[in-house]
């Protein structure tokens, strides 16, 4: 149907002299005046009241038709059916009584919000007033109900009307927390409302009110010391109390539960920081459930309650168990023992479908305040700690909620192995949704696991879950620092056969975490030898650990051997060793292996005779710049002493964690066994904070032995520390190298085990050695000597091989300039690490059938796997600050794709990744990097590689951020796909390829594609688009059309493109305007693809300052 066009006005030319008459067309017929008074007022029905008064100066005839409406009008809206907003503003008194006055049958007057109101009037000052609004309200006779937010409006109708109800929900609109002393409420017993929610308000008690059905109680002060002791409502459904400054002895809640108990219809119970009398509830239950009491009850919410019990929770759930659909639970009361006595009961929940674990309002999650001040200003005084329910009870839950869809747990640390929820009785056969917060302990090979076979999961969402471990952790065996668990080495004994050189650090990254340690106060009490630089160890947890130290190479002189330089250039350990006293110096130590503790590696002693491990393959990191040794072990075994002890001596004790683990290197050819094991020294630096953990770690070791000897004793006693508040003094056979710059000595007893840096003494102090030009040869390196494991990162293996001699023939080393670049300190609670790691890797694979969605939000993980997610459509990430990569095996129709203010995300693997699926869905990829993109580069990937895709590249600029433009493009990007497909399908239009050949053919600029720029302004901020699409050119410059929609806000002035302005609703509207252009194309033989991309980057972090954002 064409549009129809406005009647002109035509004018007849004629000559200027002549008097001939001027010929006009015909007036337009006027039809709305034609119409009678009765359609008139019936089409009045379906205006706003602010239009209809509009009317009255349109016409006589519509000004008659608007008195007669409003003569018969019994119900008037005065916003629209938009509850949530102001009525019109401009009224007055007089103009406010002179309209009700028009409204003689008037009933029922919905949308009375008024901006704001005069308390009283004023002589000689018109203005709107509670008195004027009572007036006109008593010029309408028949005048049932109001509806109203204003409180002193609502209290006034009360008090001069009580015969008038309040309409609908009465939720006043200044609430605030702190409570604002000027909102007061006083209700009276005659109220006739049903719905009451206060917010931020000052109420003397709740009486006896027999109308109410739902009332809502947040931020509300009772001011009267009995506020319930007349609360009775019979006729209540829902009622909710959340943080509401209340008498704080217990007893006065007393009439508040047994006056619940008399609502026999009450369906939600929402009780948040309620300091009811600990048992009352299940009291009052007993009382009452034979004659109703709680019987049907569909929601129960228990949060911050401070006395709540589990018997008061349990009699709840098991007298509601017939229709109970949603249960939130507090920490003090999410444990195994209320599910465990649940399952005893026996009991059919055969509605429920929605539990909350460790449920904390989100006041409280949100609010600023401390614990002190919400207090001050009236609440409960309630400390929460987290729930301590674990796997077991985790694994009941299904048991007793057999038919549970959503499943939402908060900060429960006790919680390790997701995989062992499901059992023969705890299949989880309906859950649907699943999100999982602060679960720190959760280990996520488990969880990946319990994923997989879950049946109709549909949607994850992951919040502060599998947090990267502090650095260091991994080095010395500690998980990552909640201040709840042990020791990976503690828990998971899998070490038996060693296997935990394989490095699956990943495995142990996600136990229970590891007590906070002791003060760190050794580290402090050492002091540094003179002209030694010393850097304070460890790393800024978030943006300083990729801060590195540049250190210049040095050459030594003569012919002699030479210290690798970058296994020694990271930092300065100023280490002293002396014998303890269960092995004195000189005595032979067997061969040792070294086994991650929780506060350093715990050496661990071999019977003579077994054969010494495999060594590892040593991964390094790039940050710590070391070269990593691969020993492997020498042909001809050399003779070895009988176990002795369980190496750990207190002299290797430094300060807690403060283990450098150098690499041992891999030695030179190795010459002819000596006859004895020349002697061992101990250069691991360990310490054990407590004789619990040491009894632990000796049981740990023993466990993860191939072979076990009887004699095995642990050495806990710690040596006198030195007077000069250093390190212990240095072993006998071990001389520390000459004071002429930091060098990295060894031990020659041990030539594979960690190096370690020494202050280094004066010329005029060192022995007399061996001149440079002449070292003697290096002794053999034992078969099986230990090599330190690293934590599994990215990086390559390097190795090289070190000649290695004794100690007293070191040549002194030449001096070396360092250039710091920044000194950087240790944040983490559970090491310091001395060393400078990558991050530690966590993959979470997903296989599920029915998976949609995943949403992290600020988890450590570092790769996401998609193994088999036949169903997964949409992927969101955010400020997930490790994660860097994405592998999609099988995830064939997954189309949206968010990561905000990820910081490490490797944009280039993740495009590729996502490019390289198979085209089988239009995909949009938003990303919000917190770094400056390459953008030349950034084009030269997308549009030269084979992607079979139509690639759109828009940047956006606003700050703060404007998700117009990305949630239009979601709209049309189908549409132009849409128009490709059909020419592709129906009209045999030539389908564009692109595989390595046409890659190789197009390897310069626009790489055989057709690429433009759209530029543009959106709400001040400009954008740019980089697109090969087809078609959108034509289509925005196209007029708009007869199915154009103008109530939509958008044009091209305020987005990139927009269809419903042009009336492009579909592709086959759209093929009909772009016809002369597909025309162009299927002559020239330019083919196109069927599906596109479009790829969103909102600069708005670009300065590493992540942007505070609403919608994510």
């Amino acid at each position: 149907m064409a549009p129809r066009k406005k009647a002109s006005r035509l004018q007849a030319g004629g000559s200027s002299g002549g008097g001939e008459p001027v010929l006009r067309a015909s007036e337009p017929k006027d039809y709305i005046n034609e119409l009678s008074h009765e359609v008139l007022c019936h089409i009045f029905r379906y205006l706003p009241m602010k239009d209809i008064m509009c009317m009255e100066c349109l016409s006589r005839k519509l000004r008659e038709a608007v008195t007669l409406y409003l003569r018969v009008v019994k119900v008037v809206d005065l916003c629209a059916g938009r509850w949530w907003e102001y009525m019109p503003s401009g009224f007055i008194d007089s103009s406010f009584l002179l309209l009700l006055k028009k409204m003689p049958d008037l009933e029922q007057l919905f949308g009375l919000h008024p901006r704001y109101l005069e308390r009283r009037r004023v002589r000689g000052y018109e203005a709107f007033s509670i008195p004027g609004v009572l007036e006109a309200l008593q010029a309408c006779p028949n005048l049932l109900g109001v509806e109203t937010s204003h409180l002193e409006l609502v209290e006034a109708i009360w008090n001069y009307m009580p015969q008038v109800h309040i309409l609908g929900k009465f939720r006043n609109r200044n609430g605030a927390f702190p409570i604002p002393a000027e909102n007061k409420l006083t209700i009276p017993v005659t109220a006739k409302i049903q719905t009451l929610h206060l917010v931020g308000v000052n109420v003397p008690e709740i009486p006896c009110v027999s109308m109410l059905r739902h009332l809502y109680l947040k931020w509300v002060r009772l001011t009267k010391p009995q506020p319930f002791k007349d609360f009775l409502c019979v006729s209540l459904r829902t009622f909710v109390m959340r943080n509401c400054a209340g008498p704080t002895n217990s007893l006065k809640y007393v009439p508040l539960v047994t006056g619940l108990a008399s609502a026999r219809n009450l369906e939600q119970l929402e009780l948040v920081r309620v300091p009811f009398l600990g048992g009352l509830i299940q009291h009052v239950v007993e009382d009452s459930w034979r004659s109703g009491g709680f019987r049907n009850l569909h929601t129960i919410v228990f949060g911050a309650c401070k006395n709540a019990l589990e018997v008061d929770l349990g009699y709840l759930i098991i007298t509601a168990s017939r229709r109970l659909h949603e249960l939130r639970i507090q920490p003090s009361l999410t444990k195994d023992g209320v599910f465990s006595a649940l399952k005893m009961a026996e009991l059919e929940f055969p509605q429920f479908e929605t539990l909350h674990l460790g449920y904390v309002d989100e006041f409280l999650l949100q609010c600023k305040m401390s614990h002190s001040e919400l207090v001050k200003f009236g609440l409960a005084d309630v400390i929460e700690n987290p729930g301590i329910i674990t796997d077991i009870g985790i694994k009941v839950v299904n048991e007793v909620f057999t038919n549970i869809k959503y499943l939402l747990i908060y900060n429960c640390p006790h919680l390790h192995n997701p995989h062992h929820w499901i059992t023969d009785q705890s299949r989880w056969s309906r859950l649907v949704d699943l999100t999982l917060v602060r679960c720190h302990a959760v280990k996520l090979e488990s969880f990946s696991q319990f994923i997989e076979l879950l049946p109709c999961l549909e949607f994850i969402c992951l919040d502060q879950m599998f947090r990267e471990p502090p650095k260091g952790c991994a080095r010395v065996g500690l998980s990552a620092g909640t201040g709840i668990g042990v020791s990976s080495a503690l828990v998971s004994n899998q070490n038996s056969n060693n296997d935990n050189n394989h490095h699956h650090h990943h495995h142990e990254a996600n136990l229970p975490p590891a007590a906070p340690p002791v003060n760190n106060n050794n580290n402090h009490q050492r002091a540094p030898p003179h002209n030694v630089p010393v850097e304070v160890n460890g790393l800024e947890e978030e943006d300083q650990e990729e801060e590195e130290e540049v250190v210049l190479e040095e050459d030594h002189r003569g012919a002699g051997p030479r210290i690798q330089p970058k296994a020694a250039e990271r930092r300065t350990e100023v280490e002293d060793e002396a014998p303890g006293p269960s092995q004195p110096a000189g005595t032979p130590r067997p061969e040792d292996e070294e086994q991650a503790g929780p506060s350093g590696l715990v050496q661990r002693c071999r019977p003579a005779g077994a054969p010494g491990p495999m060594p590892p393959l040593v991964l390094s990191d790039s940050d710590s710049e070391e070269d990593e040794g691969l020993g492997g072990p020498a042909p001809h075994p050399a003779p070895r002493p009988a176990p002795s002890c369980l190496q750990q001596p207190a002299s290797c004790t430094k300060g807690k964690g403060k283990t450098p683990l150098r690499r041992g290197k891999t030695p030179s050819p190795p010459a002819p066994a000596p006859a004895a094991a020349p002697e061992r020294s101990c250069e691991k630096s360990c310490q054990v904070s407590s004789e619990q953990i040491k009894a632990d770690m000796k049981a740990a070791s023993e466990s993860g032995r191939r072979s076990i000897g009887k004699d095995m004793a642990t050495d806990t006693a710690e040596p006198p520390p030195r007077p000069d508040g250093g390190a212990a003094a240095p072993r006998a056979g071990v001389r520390p190298p000459g004071r002429s710059g930091p060098g990295l000595v060894r031990s020659a007893a041990d030539p594979r085990g960690p190096a370690v840096r020494r202050p280094l003494l004066p010329a005029e102090d060192r022995p007399p050695s061996a001149p440079p030009s002449a070292p003697r040869p290096a002794p053999d390196p034992p078969p099986d000597a230990f090599v330190p494991r690293r934590p599994l990162t990215r990086s390559c293996t390097r190795s090289s091989s070190v000649p290695l001699v004794p100690e007293t023939d070191l040549p002194p080393p030449r001096p070396r300039a360092a250039v710091r670049r920044k000194r950087m300190s240790d944040k983490s609670t559970s090491t310091s690490d001395p060393v400078t790691e990558d991050d530690h890797v966590q993959v979470l694979s997903l296989k599920s059938k029915n998976l949609v969605g995943i949403t992290l939000t600020n988890c450590g993980i570092t790769d996401l796997v998609l193994k088999d997610c036949p169903k997964m459509m949409f992927i969101h990430a955010t400020r997930c600050r490790v994660l860097k990569q994405l592998r999609v095996e099988s995830a064939p129709i997954v189309n949206r794709f968010d990561y905000a203010q990820c910081k490490k995300l490797d944009m280039e693997q993740v495009l590729d990744q996502i490019l390289r699926m198979p085209p089988e869905r239009n995909r949009i990829i938003y990303m919000r990097p917190m770094h400056q993109i390459d953008s030349v580069a950034l084009e030269r990937q997308l549009f030269q590689g084979p992607y079979p895709y139509h690639i759109a590249i828009v940047h956006e600029f606003s700050n703060p951020p404007n998700i117009r433009n990305k949630v239009r493009i979601r709209s049309w990007m189908d549409t132009i796909a849409n128009i490709s497909q059909e020419l592709i399908k129906y009209e045999f239009f030539p389908e564009a390829t692109r595989t390595e050949e046409d890659v190789k053919k197009y390897p310069r600029y626009p790489w055989g594609r057709d690429i433009y720029t759209l530029e543009g302004v959106v709400d001040g901020a400009p954008y740019s688009m980089i697109t090969d699409f087809p078609w959108l050119r034509t289509l925005r410059a196209a007029d708009p059309n007869s199915y154009a929609r103008y109530d939509f806000e958008d044009d091209e002035s305020t987005t990139i493109y927009a269809p419903r302005r042009k009336g492009q609703l579909s592709a086959d509207i759209c093929m009909e305007t772009i016809g002369e252009e597909i025309s162009e194309r299927r002559q020239s033989r330019r083919g196109v693809f069927q599906r596109v991309v479009v790829l969103f980057l909102h600069h708005c972090d670009t300065p590493g300052e992540p942007v505070e954002d609403d919608y994510i």
